[in-house]
């Protein structure tokens, strides 16, 4: 596989020695395997322990130090991958850390809602967490270079940025269908919550059609045939799996303020348009706005998560239809940005309402012209 530089790898190295437990959560084939892996092999003495093999996983069952230590021999490290298959890996984990000392913990998982379950308390305070998504921006462009990074920005809006994607280009579509199928969210399915796996389907379909827009809780139970609080669930879930990801309103009691209503996108576009089948190019689409918009903002939240930014962001919109498709709020003050697939259309104007009441230190127009003024 070709070797692409991972902006996370610094993040991780720089906890490396800590004396905690390293955890790399993100969705199933953007690398996580990958890029711990390099690292541990850069140590040189560590051992592999899959959570996806059914022997690795009986070895580890009700085992207490003594079969630990044997488990571990002279490695200074040891990595669990998909932790999350793994059970009691909490305990695991605890009893390494406490009675195993001079070896350094490495899990990966690729379900926020099982790692959290086994491993929060039993790990309180003893554990860094970090996520892994697919390529960004930045990764791509220091990898191709500039000239050549840009000439793709229409590929990575049909076919996104996964890393086999990247690296196996004619057999994009191949692997965007094997990724977008049960497999990117075969966790949540072991998990009990999921009595209906026709529904998750169906639901994400039904958000894949409607991206860039408000979503409708009520129309989705119609849609997709199940209540409202099990949609809301579903979308929690597929949240917590890195299939999706919701945008809340920014609503501040200025008068006619949407302040219910969710925005709903995807952390890849490649995996959205697998769901609806659809890999045409841009100039036969009616939908390129959409992916423009949903592109540029999964862009934007895996480089804030990278740089461990701790402000918020939302999107604004008015019962008049006055709209600002992206906000980022740090310290009390405001930044808001929109997003043109038109260059044509660079020189939007910005509500002003939203100006007059938000005063936002930063108001920019990203169109593809501009789009490394938001992204590097």
């Amino acid at each position: 596989m070709v070797d692409i530089n991972r902006t996370l790898k610094e993040n991780v190295l720089a906890k490396w020695d800590s004396g905690k437990v390293l955890i790399v959560i993100g969705p199933r084939q953007v690398g996580k395997t990958t890029l711990i892996r390099s690292l541990c092999e850069a140590e040189g003495n560590y051992l592999f322990v899959n959570g996806d093999d059914s022997e690795d996983r009986l070895l580890l069952e009700n085992a207490g130090e003594n079969k630990l230590r044997t488990i571990i021999g002279d490695c200074t490290t040891v990595f669990f991958d998909e932790a999350q298959r793994i059970k009691n890996i909490g305990m695991v984990l605890k009893i390494i850390h406490d009675q195993i000392k001079g070896v350094r913990l490495i899990v990966s998982g690729s379900s926020v809602l099982e790692i959290a379950n086994e491993i929060n308390e039993p790990l309180t305070g003893r554990k860094w967490e970090f996520n892994l998504f697919p390529l960004t921006w930045l990764e791509l462009q220091n990898h191709f270079g500039y000239l050549t990074h840009k000439k793709n920005l229409q590929r990575y809006m049909i076919y996104g940025m996964y890393p086999e994607v990247i690296t196996h280009p004619v057999e994009s579509e191949a692997v965007l269908k094997q990724i977008a199928g049960s497999y990117l969210y075969k966790d949540l399915l072991q998990y009990q919550g999921i009595r209906k796996p026709e529904v998750l389907d169906k639901l994400l379909l039904a958000l894949a059609l409607q991206l860039g827009s408000e979503v409708n809780y009520n129309e989705l139970s119609r849609t997709v045939g199940v209540d409202r609080a099990s949609v809301e669930n579903y979308i929690a879930l597929l949240e917590k799996a890195f299939v999706v990801f919701r945008l809340q309103p920014l609503s501040r009691n200025v008068r006619n303020e949407l302040n219910t209503s969710r925005k709903v996108y995807f952390y890849d576009n490649g995996i959205r348009n697998a769901i609806i089948g659809n890999f045409k190019s841009l100039e036969f689409r009616q939908d390129t706005g959409a992916l423009w918009e949903n592109f540029v903002v999964a862009e934007r939240v895996k480089k804030l998560n990278y740089e461990r930014w701790h402000g918020r962001y939302y999107f604004w919109r008015t019962y008049q239809q006055q709209e600002i498709d992206w906000v980022e709020e740090t310290d009390g003050a405001f930044s808001a940005f929109e997003f043109k697939w038109n260059i044509n259309k660079a020189n939007a104007k910005f509500s002003k309402t939203f100006l007059d009441n938000y005063l936002p230190q930063t108001t920019l127009v990203i169109t593809p012209n501009t789009i490394e003024d938001f992204l590097m």
